[in-house]
């Protein structure tokens, strides 16, 4: 008995540990609007809640800036994502990124901010004038609101400070007059540098970032992945991870949901795209 408890023991560790090795791990980009440490702490325990909930290993990852998350995507360096409007329709032409959920009942709205005491009423007061945004091709944040300025005749100094976070800092700071952001970020900004801003300029409404999948990555598991997501808002732990994000809820979302965005034709990122010759 004592060597048939010994060989049972021994395969029950045997099997143990063939199924951990057999673990998929999947790599989670989070664009990073805002500093990598504040990004972690609201995302990965929901990354460590659907990792038990599906049984693979979602890993956190985002990038020091902007840009570099950008080239993170088109080197592919992700397997799972959360981009913002632009990015997605970037990358999924370029690498077949596909979308399967988004911020439920959520569209995004560039803002541009300025201080709560400036005197500025009128978007032509910024001609002339260096404004703070995260990055060129941050969508709403950027790319909404600089084309809003030049369709208004205002020439401007663009300044990159790479995160949502940076820009609000430097327009509570009076560093510079106005800045381009994002209510959900704004929102969860530093109460010390939230008091300090009002909101100057709201722009149209667009569908919101995009979860989205490399192209070689099972379907199966992402839409166990998706259903995970979309069920935190069936639990109150689920919820209040949520509302550390601004999340009502997350649920589906299907590729043609962006046909807005790709309707600007927007060329900020056009050295990622295949060149024409190599479209089908």
């Amino acid at each position: 008995m004592k060597i048939i408890w010994q060989v049972l023991q021994l395969s029950l560790l045997l099997t143990s540990s063939t199924l951990m090795a057999e673990t998929v791990t999947l790599s989670f980009g989070v664009v990073p609007q805002q500093a990598a440490s504040k990004l972690a702490k609201l995302w990965i325990p929901i990354l460590q809640h659907v990792s038990r909930e599906v049984g693979v290993d979602i890993r956190f990852k985002t990038a020091s800036n902007i840009p570099v998350f950008e080239q993170r995507l088109g080197n592919g360096d992700y397997d799972l994502a959360y981009m913002n409007p632009y990015h997605y329709v970037v990358f999924h032409e370029k690498l077949g990124y596909q979308a399967f959920a988004k911020q439920m009942n959520k569209h995004i709205k560039g803002i541009m901010v300025v201080h709560k005491d400036s005197d500025i009423k009128d978007i032509k007061q910024l001609q002339g004038k260096t404004l703070a945004f995260p990055s060129p091709a941050a969508f709403a944040a950027s790319l909404l609101t600089r084309a809003h300025l030049k369709n208004q005749g205002v020439y401007f100094q663009a300044k990159y400070v790479s995160s949502h976070d940076a820009v609000y800092f430097n327009v509570a700071k009076k560093i510079y007059p106005a800045g381009g952001g994002i209510l959900r970020t704004l929102n969860s900004t530093k109460p010390n540098v939230l008091e300090q801003l009002k909101v100057f300029w709201v722009s149209k409404p667009y569908t919101p970032h995009a979860f989205a999948a490399r192209s070689d990555i099972p379907e199966e598991i992402v839409k166990r992945i998706r259903d995970s997501l979309r069920d935190l808002n069936n639990t109150e732990e689920g919820k209040e991870m949520l509302a550390g994000l601004k999340f009502s809820g997350i649920e589906s979302a299907d590729d043609l949901d962006w046909n807005g965005v790709r309707d600007l034709n927007l060329q900020e990122l056009s050295n990622y795209l295949p060149s024409a010759e190599h479209q089908n």
